[in-house]
């Protein structure tokens, strides 16, 4: 059974830990910080090939009152990963998903998409994911830190998290664990909700309407039917291999 994160926004305090340890543990360069300029706290102003992870700040009104949202933004590790299954027209294992942790991970082969190629496979992604280094044709995104996993670690960001956001383990411990806070946070926060725990390996726990947090915090602006989202990841990629053939 692939391993899963559980990602609780109701305890996460923007600290940006995991943030930092991602790009640390991946030896990532630094970007320009741009608060000054958009007068917003967070910084980069979105994901790219120097930054896996990203802390997303969205403050809203309710009921005259300022509410800030805060979501770690990072790759959901699709069971049926889209990206791959578009990336597999073009040049197959270029993107590859670990039967054992469950981890979509992007190889070095994916330099050889082409820009048109590698939009393609970002535009699958229901969650706006995969970023391309214009320099080096890479397309990356976080890893599961898989090869900690498989040294008997944890990932990065959940080993620096100190609130207990990050949650990281056997899928079938962190579906309960998610229910669990979910039962718990429903008293508080009445829209409480899990964001496609049925179709992803990484599962936030929402307290507040998901475009309250970002605009591809779930599948749903993608999916607008009676479709499963499962359903949906996997037909993504028919147009293509229709093509392929």
């Amino acid at each position: 059974m692939p391993k899963s994160f559980l990602i609780d926004t109701s305890r996460c305090t923007a600290c940006r830990g995991c943030q930092i340890a991602c790009k640390e543990w991946h030896e990532l360069p630094a970007n320009q910080t741009t608060q000054y300029k958009w007068g917003s706290h967070q910084n980069p102003q979105d994901l790219n090939p120097n930054n896996y992870k990203l802390v997303r700040f969205s403050e809203h009104l309710e009921d005259g009152v300022v509410r800030w949202n805060f979501f770690p933004d990072q790759c959901r590790h699709c069971d049926v990963p889209p990206c791959k299954e578009v990336g597999d027209v073009y040049l197959e294992e270029a993107i590859v998903q670990d039967e054992k942790t469950g981890a979509v991970v992007f190889t070095d082969k994916t330099a050889k998409f082409s820009a048109e190629e590698a939009e393609q496979v970002r535009d699958a992604c229901p969650y706006n994911i995969p970023r391309r280094n214009e320099q080096s044709g890479l397309m990356s995104k976080c890893t599961m830190c898989n090869e900690r996993i498989h040294a008997g670690m944890l990932p990065a960001c959940v080993k620096v998290c100190p609130t207990g956001t990050m949650n990281f383990g056997e899928r079938e411990d962190m579906l309960k664990l998610a229910e669990q806070r979910l039962a718990k946070l429903k008293k508080q926060w009445p829209k409480a909700m899990l964001a496609d725990p049925e179709d992803v390996n990484v599962i936030y726990l929402l307290t507040d309407d998901p475009a309250n947090y970002h605009e591809f915090a779930v599948a749903e602006a993608k999916i607008g039917g009676p479709m499963s989202k499962k359903q949906f990841l996997a037909t993504l990629a028919r147009p293509f291999k229709a093509m392929k053939a």
